[in-house]
């Protein structure tokens, strides 16, 4: 069996969350929303957590929002140690592609926007799925395929005009339609999978990319371009902004959707799907109406 492709260099994604280990709370704004979306869906389940972990960079956000009664015990895990400095609970480095947690050891595991750097994301689901106990819950957001559209069109634009010919700059991301799927084929039960899209006003591209070097997402496709972006191409991609996507009032739109996974690890007392032709009514008699026979008899 062939390792999947490496699309992205989990070194220097590190290196991108240390950098910003101080300056991430300014830009925090995509983080909380998913932890606040995270933790209003735990707050929905009428049931307790012993023991769960926080994976993700943005340590103490899902803890703290989180009904407190509701987890006995947060462990916040990472990739980046400087992140997670921050925090006073319990706490390990880790990386989302190769976790240290042993097999049927958590109750619950959430991750607020770090999935989606990961190389093989059906097999880090894999890790988190074996990680939970029987029943246990994983609750994870991460950024899906329309994120920073504008950015990557007017990057391509603007390089393929002054530069030597565009490169990837913008990382692609998951389609959130292939969530639910990608949960059932790490195994997950009764999965599920929404998109929330979020758009964001800036005066200038300018900020918005401040925001994501902040956030510490910034592209870090192995593939990448090797020469930073010239003043030229940067002037340009501005304009190739400005001109297609500004909105009445001269701010540039920025997309970013969230994809929100949901999939517990199998348990006997999960509701199952009845086996074909077990039913005990005709659908035609629940819903009172006529059975029309397709094709001919």
């Amino acid at each position: 069996m062939s390792a999947p492709p490496l699309l992205f260099d989990r070194t220097l994604r590190r290196r991108r969350l240390d950098r910003s280990a101080t300056d991430w709370r300014t830009a925090d704004f995509l983080h909380c929303r998913a932890a606040e979306d995270i933790a209003d869906r735990l707050s929905a389940i009428m049931r307790r957590f012993p023991l769960a972990v926080e994976l993700g960079a943005a340590p103490g956000l899902i803890a703290a929002l989180a009904p407190p009664q509701q987890v006995e015990l947060w462990i916040q895990a990472g990739l980046s140690g400087a992140r997670l400095e921050g925090f006073s609970g319990p706490r390990v480095v880790a990386d989302e592609e190769r976790l240290p947690f042993g097999e049927a050891s958590l109750d619950l595991i959430a991750s607020a926007l770090s999935l989606h750097w990961t190389n093989d994301l059906v097999g880090a689901l894999v890790q988190i799925r074996r990680a939970l106990r029987p029943d246990g819950l994983f609750i994870g957001a991460l950024l899906g395929g329309a994120t920073l559209t504008e950015l990557r069109q007017a990057l391509l634009i603007a390089e393929s005009e002054i530069g030597s010919g565009a490169g990837a700059r913008v990382s692609p991301f998951a389609d959130g339609f292939d969530g639910a799927a990608l949960l059932q084929r790490a195994g997950f039960t009764l999965p599920v999978a929404d998109v929330d899209r979020v758009t964001v006003r800036y005066e200038h591209p300018l900020r918005l990319m401040a925001d994501l070097r902040a956030m510490g997402e910034t592209s870090i496709l192995a593939d990448r371009p090797r020469t930073p972006l010239s003043r030229a191409v940067l002037a340009r991609t501005a304009e190739v902004y400005a001109e297609r996507f500004a909105l009445p009032d001269g701010r540039i739109p920025a997309t970013f959707e969230i994809v929100t996974l949901t999939g517990w690890a199998a348990h006997d007392s999960q509701q199952k799907p009845l086996k074909p032709g077990s039913a005990k009514i005709r659908l035609a008699d629940a819903l009172k109406t006529v059975e029309h026979k397709l094709g001919p008899e």
